[in-house]
């Protein structure tokens, strides 16, 4: 989703992704993906140059969720040695947060825009299902089990595993 990095914007592309993570059934994420893009896109609104226009992406892939912001600054962020930010400074540390709530994050200049991509990855294990009811199992039982070939060609045309699943709303 493009945006403009302005504070009410930020609140919103939070609950956005806190929606899109409860639809993909992960829940537990939501905490440590919330702030990982509220940080980046705080760093856009604080330093981004010469506008505070950005795109926000988030990917399920195999085993991870990958949150990325896109701006159109050219120049990358610096992590800071927390030993030099002063305890009371309330800036310097959002990076330091991103990386050490995630699994890992980077940087990498954007040849579309010109500017960068900031991202992040969370280790995204599979949602365990709820144990079925008597009724359920009950049902389940009576249904024939399929045959190898039957399941195989059940799924064809279906996504490959590998492609990662993409959200994008309208800003």
């Amino acid at each position: 989703m493009e945006l403009q990095a302005l504070p009410s914007r930020i609140g919103q592309v939070r609950r956005i992704v806190s929606a899109q993570l409860r639809y993909w059934h992960l829940d537990a994420l939501i905490d440590r993906a919330s702030l990982g893009v509220t940080e980046l896109l705080s760093n856009v609104h604080r330093h981004a140059q010469p506008d505070k226009t950005c795109t926000v992406e988030i990917e399920l892939l195999l085993d991870r969720l990958r949150v990325s912001v896109r701006d159109h600054d050219p120049r990358m962020p610096v992590l800071e040695d927390p030993r030099h930010i002063a305890p009371l400074a309330t800036c310097g540390r959002g990076l330091a947060m991103v990386a050490a709530m995630s699994e890992s994050w980077g940087v990498r200049p954007d040849g579309e825009s010109g500017g960068k991509v900031v991202w992040f990855t969370l280790p995204a294990s599979a949602p365990t299902p709820a144990a079925p009811s008597r009724r359920t199992r009950r049902a389940a039982q009576e249904k024939p089990a399929r045959r190898f070939a039957e399941v195989a060609h059940a799924t064809e045309g279906l996504r490959p595993e590998h492609t990662p699943a993409r959200s994008a709303v309208a800003g």
